[in-house]
């Protein structure tokens, strides 16, 4: 916070703290005195002064650059070692987990501490919430990845944001301009699509001239309009006529379980690395599932789980290539980028049409 104190309107609401001397806010919260020029802890044992002689700070820095000195009898100056070390290391654990997000319970075990006490020391300490910090580091992480020329798609999977709508929802608000314009997407060519409902929501499919560029599933086909839009802004797109529809029902009969089906020619962006995901995704038989770790192992073992899991969350034709084959070595389903559901409902499809395929 600069040397401003905090305004007079949210000065009821700290001399509270002030008053009942609470040592949950030291900190956090620094309150000087105007008729002796001293700054001190909310739990300083001196006596209390007049609530008109009384400015609040965040820091000491904002009471010494207003021209306020240290109390010598509560020292606010020397910060609880442990509190530092508390935030540390919750900083150390966001950090390492920011593209996962590690749930508040987890991280309150491991530091044997209750979820709430943990988030409430931590909020003193810091001004802001466990989730808030994630959040603005994953934020931070999405902003940077598209800066290096990642494309939109992988920036908020690699951010780990489990749907790009939750960036697109508030991207004015924190970016400024919508992520693709942020980091200047697009690839200045026309993109075709098509939209058509199915069993479990509904499905878009966009083609450029080479193509299947996205396949996207849902429930509100106007967002997902808005996301390919978004992903491309610089490219022409319009929705098709008749002419995807014989690539459509191909889509569809896909999502329906079924196998066996020509190919469609697939346009995307990859990295070599997804390549080699993608290609091992597309040897699973329809009907079966691999572990994010096999996967990883038949890559050589370079890469672990998590690189593996990223690929997938980055797919960007969904169905098309079966990121949904593949799943967790407990037997959990793992993340899917179009719903858990939808995950559920494919595989089963898949199994059930395999299955009497073989019975038959």
């Amino acid at each position: 916070m600069n040397s401003a104190a905090i305004p007079t309107s949210d000065s009821a609401q700290l001399w509270d703290a002030i008053v009942a001397r609470n040592r949950r806010f030291d900190g956090a919260l620094f309150y000087a005195v105007t008729s002796t020029n001293i700054y001190c802890r909310p739990s300083c044992p001196s006596r209390r002064p007049r609530p008109e002689n009384v400015q609040f700070f965040f820091d000491p820095e904002s009471a010494e650059q207003a021209g306020f000195r240290a109390c010598k009898r509560c020292h606010p100056r020397e910060i609880d070692a442990s509190k530092v070390e508390l935030v540390r290391n919750v900083c150390r654990r966001v950090e390492k987990n920011v593209d996962s997000p590690l749930p508040l319970k987890q991280l309150s075990a491991e530091l044997k501490m209750h979820p709430a006490t943990l988030d409430r020391a931590f909020k003193q300490s810091t001004g802001i919430t466990i989730k808030q910090y994630a959040d603005a580091r994953r934020l931070s992480l999405f902003k940077t990845a598209l800066r290096f020329g990642r494309d939109v798609t992988t920036a908020l999977y690699e951010a780990g944001y489990n749907s790009s709508s939750r960036v697109y929802e508030k991207s004015n608000s924190k970016l400024g301009m919508t992520p693709a314009a942020y980091g200047k997407g697009g690839t200045g060519t026309r993109i075709r699509y098509a939209l058509a409902p199915y069993s479990a929501g509904n499905a878009l499919l966009a083609v450029t001239d080479k193509g299947v560029c996205s396949v996207k599933l849902g429930d509100d086909v106007s967002r997902l309009v808005r996301e390919l839009e978004g992903e491309y802004p610089k490219a022409e797109v319009v929705q098709a006529g008749n002419e995807l529809k014989d690539w459509m029902s191909n889509l569809l009969r896909r999502l329906e379980g079924e196998v066996n089906l020509p190919e469609l020619p697939v346009d995307v962006r990859t990295t070599a690395f997804q390549r080699r995901v993608y290609d091992q995704l597309n040897r699973i038989p329809a009907g079966e599932t691999r572990t994010y770790s096999e996967i990883a192992k038949r890559l050589g073992g370079e890469s672990g789980r998590r690189a593996v899991a990223r690929a997938c969350a980055t797919n960007e034709v969904a169905v098309l290539i079966p990121c949904h084959r593949v799943v967790r070595s407990d037997g959990g389903l793992g993340g899917y980028r179009w719903g858990l559901e939808r995950k559920v409902e494919l595989l089963r499809q898949e199994k059930s049409k395999t299955n009497l395929k073989t019975n038959s």
